[in-house]
């Protein structure tokens, strides 16, 4: 298996890569200190092919990181209030990203906590895509920050063996849904729940 420290380890369509990030440590290093999360749910996203993807319609000066070579970091806003995080992946002519979408924190769990004063357990700190970003202090700023640079590494941990990888649909987009590129822990307590994009109902004029 390769290791992040490996270039080959991000240079590979986000559906392989997504899976072996399982269990690697995301390590953010900000002013106000150092939190390291255990990756225990990913989604990957690919390029034109993929509806789900914010790529599907293209380049855009949002999107630009995902279209970029692999190893950077692409974070967007999202419902007008949360930031969520990528890995770039791929060889850069094509583009892909790897949704973090939940972990364990491992180091830094009293600036995490400070971080989300709202979470009633540890286990929710970083449950979730936004509140793995909240935790780790991650903000528009951090788009295109390289990993292993000045904010963010990425090591090797304790990879997931394949017995305890699970893999199914995606949550929450309303298009390419049930393309099965979620990826998580099994019998992880901090791997968020499975929420199925709902279509909202236009109301109705008396």
């Amino acid at each position: 298996m390769l290791e992040p420290a490996d270039p080959r380890f991000l240079d590979r369509p986000s559906p392989l890569v997504a899976p072996d990030l399982l269990g690697r440590v995301l390590v953010s290093t900000r002013p106000e200190g150092r939190v390291a999360v255990r990756l225990t749910e990913v989604e990957a996203y690919t390029g034109p092919d993929d509806p789900a993807s914010h790529a599907y319609r293209g380049r855009t000066a949002r999107n630009a990181v995902m279209f970029g070579p692999p190893g950077f970091v692409y974070v967007y806003f999202t419902y007008g209030m949360h930031f969520c995080m990528n890995v770039v992946t791929g060889p850069g002519t094509t583009a892909g990203a790897v949704l973090l979408r939940a972990g364990e924190i491992v180091e830094g769990v009293d600036l995490a906590r400070h971080r989300r004063a709202s979470a009633r357990r540890d286990t929710e700190l970083a449950q979730g895509p936004a509140r793995l970003t909240q935790a780790l202090g991650i903000a528009r700023e951090q788009d295109g920050e390289r990993l292993g640079g000045e904010v963010f590494a990425l090591l090797p941990g304790t990879p997931a063996v394949a017995e305890r990888i699970r893999q199914g649909p995606r949550t929450g987009v309303a298009q390419g849904a049930d393309t099965p590129y979620r990826f998580w822990l099994d019998d992880e307590p901090t791997v968020s729940p499975y929420r199925r994009h709902v279509p909202r109902r236009r109301k109705e004029k008396d």
